[in-house]
């Protein structure tokens, strides 16, 4: 199996999709199971941990400086992670997740819908970043995706999300935008609004 350090809670209800929690810069396997249990009681959950390190803390990829990232590393990164979800399918009897990511684990989420689009099933995307300046033409088919931004975030402008939520859609995801009025980090209504969007999701698919 790839050797992504994770954890693995099995779901208590098999009608729930499983989610692949991918955390922020400093965030572990540990970090997003919390926010995984609120937004999706009973959904199993994959939860692994970036395996670059800035100054001691756990990333999905490398970044040249803040907001500018190694791209090369990014599409390097993001095809692990798609065998390590491809392998954690086989292991734990799962189908393809919906990553639910934060800052750097949701811009390692929407590379991973760019390069390997069959790896999941959809995606919540929580103050994501285009993560590619040059992305390969994808089918998204219609794959929903949400994506929360924060209209005082410092990290993001909201130029950058808007390119993001246009980028998605012309490969063909079915996605939501929301501007919420918030900074970078998360808000009770990012929960909530994740927690409707997977039901609606979810009830689609049944």
């Amino acid at each position: 199996m790839t050797d992504f350090i994770h954890r693995f809670e099995p779901a208590t209800d098999a009608g729930s999709p499983p989610l692949l929690l991918l955390h922020g810069t400093g965030g572990d396997e540990n970090d997003l199971l919390g926010l995984g249990k609120m937004i999706s009681p009973g959904s199993a959950l994959l939860s692994p941990r970036g395996r670059v390190l800035e100054h001691g803390m756990p990333r999905f990829f490398r970044r040249l400086s803040e907001g500018v990232f190694d791209e090369e590393d990014v599409r390097r990164r993001a095809l692990e992670l798609g065998d390590f979800v491809a392998d954690a399918r086989k292991q734990y009897g799962i189908v393809a997740p919906v990553a639910v990511g934060f800052s750097n684990g949701a811009n390692i989420a929407a590379a991973l819908l760019l390069l390997k689009p069959d790896v999941l099933a959809g995606a919540v995307l929580l103050r994501a970043m285009v993560p590619l300046s040059d992305p390969p033409k994808a089918n998204l088919d219609g794959k929903p995706v949400l994506l929360l931004s924060g209209q005082a975030d410092p990290i993001v402008p909201a130029s950058n999300s808007a390119q993001l939520a246009a980028l998605l859609t012309q490969a063909g995801a079915s996605v939501t935008h929301k501007v919420l009025p918030a900074g970078h980090q998360l808000s009770q209504a990012d929960v909530t609004l994740a927690r409707n969007w997977i039901g609606s999701v979810d009830a689609k698919a049944a």
